[in-house]
């Protein structure tokens, strides 16, 4: 394996409208985000991932890009972000962008113009088809519902396609002039001095141009996207290794792929040393859910999911690269919310799941909020949820026979918002996100629940983050963390994640209890417990007691 600039490191994902706002517009931007890179630099942080911040009319909350090379005004401008890029430099921090390039904003110059004539240059940059039968092309259905086609005014019978929102249209990757403008605008931005991206919803570049649609898996007579996805990500790796050629190799950049639905053969071909990219996120955790029809079959997961998807994959990738462990990101409900029962969803549960993650082999990935072990926003009626899918997904549940508090309490448990809602700084108005009205609520928690508090108790949660990343990069176990083999220790219960991480100098043990009981472990001679999350983990002579909810990490022989 050859060694990397990002190895070793720690990364943080901002989603740029909830993080700070600078001006009061009741939008976080980029001034926001430049004033805080100081508290990121003290969390530990090396990486961050800034989620969309081009120029978009934001349907899908910026990944809908009407202009690639310029910053949304909400978020400021150009010169907004080269001044965020040099402070980063100066802290020795790294930028990463999101690379949007399945799908644009249907508001892009070229859709616009495809859209006036779909038999012309531009609408070829798109996927522009004729019907079947006086129908659709096929009967795939688009991530936030509905079909995938999208019928063009003024045409009997031309469609034009869209995996996501009727303004995102997919961009066709079998046109090599296309493909050329999208490799020229990722060099523009590596040439700006950024240091890479994460790359969204790559895997769905793959079309089957006979658009033969798959069996119906809903009352709606459609069949879910990602199931064709499935079937087609053997041809993923031929089209993006030319994209990792002509753009991301030229600048050594990071590169961390969205890749749902990657079979076991073709995994190894998407990450590493000769693979599409640097390294992917280990969604293997969310896999059951992307498999199921919709927010009211979601059931409530639990630490031993978590802990088998996790544990799987490391296994399945071995020394052979990294995958990046996460536990939250912008499209996924709080994890403290997800994984733990509801007496665990607390500071100790917070800081026993924090534990587990972020041991893991591969580059950790905190989402804003995470540090401060957030749990889900209430929300107390529809309105008040701003994503798209929400509004789908609350449709889908009175569809599928749930009354309207059950679709409620659906979208409470597993809506994307949950992760969206702006960060808690302090407990001044509006948790000192904003002085004006922010865009989305705070959360309920927020007066005692923020960063100012937090820094100021030596047990918060936010303080032993700061514990978690200082041991991950300590000079004697740095090499360790990083290189070293994964294995897991099965203690017999669904309740407690435990493995170990090994090199040639040494072996440390990470054991996180969620019983509701004590779990004993025996330490051999010289053995040295390193961290703990709580009190109620105890040390005496060879014996190692972990209570409730508690974590500790031990230096073993």
């Amino acid at each position: 394996m050859k060694l990397n600039w990002w190895h070793g490191k720690i990364a943080y994902q901002i989603y740029p409208k909830s993080f700070m706002d600078s001006n009061g517009d009741g939008v976080g931007d980029l001034k926001g985000i430049s004033s805080k890179l100081d508290y990121l630099k003290d969390l530990g942080v090396d990486i961050i991932w800034l989620s969309p911040i081009y120029v978009s009319p934001f349907v899908d909350n910026g990944y809908d890009i009407a202009d690639y090379r310029n910053i949304a005004p909400v978020f400021g401008t150009m010169e907004d972000f080269d001044e965020l890029l040099a402070k980063a430099k100066k802290l020795d921090l790294h930028i990463i962008l999101d690379l949007v390039v399945n799908h644009c904003s249907s508001e892009h110059e070229l859709f616009k113009k495809a859209l006036k004539n779909p038999e012309g240059e531009e609408a070829s940059y798109f996927y522009f088809v004729k019907g079947k039968d006086g129908k659709a092309p096929d009967n795939l259905r688009s991530y936030f519902g509905g079909s995938v086609w999208e019928k063009v005014d003024g045409y009997d019978d031309m469609y034009y396609l869209h995996y996501y929102a009727k303004q995102q249209p997919d961009l066709n990757w079998n046109n090599p002039v296309l493909v050329k403008k999208v490799y020229d605008m990722i060099n523009w931005w590596l040439d700006k001095g950024i240091s890479g991206f994460r790359v969204d919803a790559i895997m769905n570049v793959a079309k089957d141009l006979s658009f033969p649609g798959l069996p119906a898996d809903d009352i709606d007579g459609l069949c879910a996207a990602n199931k064709m996805t499935g079937k087609l990500t053997d041809r993923i790796p031929k089209m993006l290794n030319d994209l990792k050629a002509n753009t991301f190799d030229k600048y050594n950049a990071l590169t961390v792929a969205e890749a749902f639905g990657v079979s076991d053969e073709v995994l190894p071909k998407l990450y590493g040393d000769n693979g599409c990219f640097s390294t992917l996120f280990d969604f293997s955790a969310r896999e059951l859910y992307e498999s199921l029809p919709g927010y009211y079959a979601f059931p409530h997961s639990t630490v031993k999911h978590y802990r088998d998807h996790n544990f799987s994959t490391q296994k399945k990738v071995g020394l052979s690269g990294f995958i990046c462990p996460i536990l939250e990101n912008h499209d996924e409900p709080r994890s403290v919310s997800l994984y733990l029962k509801p007496h665990q969803q607390n500071a100790n549960g917070a800081k026993a799941l924090a534990t587990a993650f972020m041991f893991l082999r591969g580059l950790p990935f905190i989402f804003q909020g995470q540090e401060l072990g957030m749990t889900n926003t209430h929300f107390d009626s529809l309105d008040e949820f701003k994503d798209l899918l929400s509004h789908d997904e609350y449709k889908k549940c009175l569809a599928h026979g749930l009354t309207e508090e059950q679709a409620m309490e659906a979208l409470n448990n597993h809506a994307r918002d949950n992760a969206r809602t702006p960060m808690l700084w302090s407990d001044a108005a509006n948790a000192g996100f904003s002085t004006g009205t922010p865009w989305m609520k705070v959360h309920q928690d927020y007066k005692k629940l923020n960063v100012e508090t937090q820094k100021k108790d030596k047990d918060s949660v936010l303080n032993y983050y700061k514990k978690l990343t200082a041991l991950r990069k300590s000079e004697d176990l740095l090499n360790c963390f990083t290189y070293g083999r994964f294995d897991e220790v099965d203690l017999h219960s669904d309740e407690v994640i435990a493995y170990t991480r090994t090199d040639d100098n040494c072996k440390v043990g990470v054991f996180c209890n969620f019983e509701d009981s004590d779990l004993e472990i025996s330490l051999g001679e010289g053995e040295k417990l390193l961290l703990q999350s709580s009190d109620a983990v105890r040390v005496s002579g060879n014996r190692m007691v972990i209570g409730p909810c508690a974590a500790a990490v031990v230096r073993l022989k």
